[in-house]
């Protein structure tokens, strides 16, 4: 099942996203173990545990010493946990995760493919502004072949 999508979300005062409805259907498919963490402490990744497995199933592969491995793995350890879907379709954001990105009230969960994105709702549109769609993009997603 694919994630498309963006919706307005809050994070409560004991840190925990209930999942929009209109992800949480999907994102139950996967089971309710989800892992949420980031690489750069700006956003929240929720990936369900099965796609989470199959990512950390790939970086097996990879030497140790494979200095981007390494540095992946540091950051998604230190923002990540495993969580648990509740009975109310809410999980628990790390704290640390929820500090570094400044997840206090309003949010945008996004939909990317096989997880949801989760950012504050002012770096988005701070984000879409600074960093507009330009022609560039559509060239290099054109050689993509989308």
């Amino acid at each position: 099942m694919k994630l498309r999508g963006n919706c307005p979300a809050k994070i409560d005062e004991k840190g925990r996203l209930k999942i929009p409805a209109v992800f949480l259907d999907a994102v139950k498919e996967y089971g309710n173990q989800f892992y949420i963490t980031s690489t750069t402490g700006e956003s929240a990744r929720i990936y369900p545990m099965k796609v989470w497995s199959e990512i950390e199933d790939k970086l097996a592969r990879v030497s140790s010493q494979n200095r981007a491995k390494r540095k992946f793995l540091m950051r998604t350890s230190y923002f990540g946990q495993a969580v648990e879907v509740d009975g109310q379709g809410r999980v628990l954001v790390p704290a640390v995760l929820r500090e570094a990105a400044r997840m206090k009230g309003e949010v945008d969960v996004f939909g990317s493919l096989d997880h949801l994105e989760v950012m504050n709702h002012s770096k988005v549109v701070e984000d879409m502004k600074s960093a507009p769609y330009t022609e560039e993009d559509d060239k290099a997603l054109e050689d993509l072949g989308i």
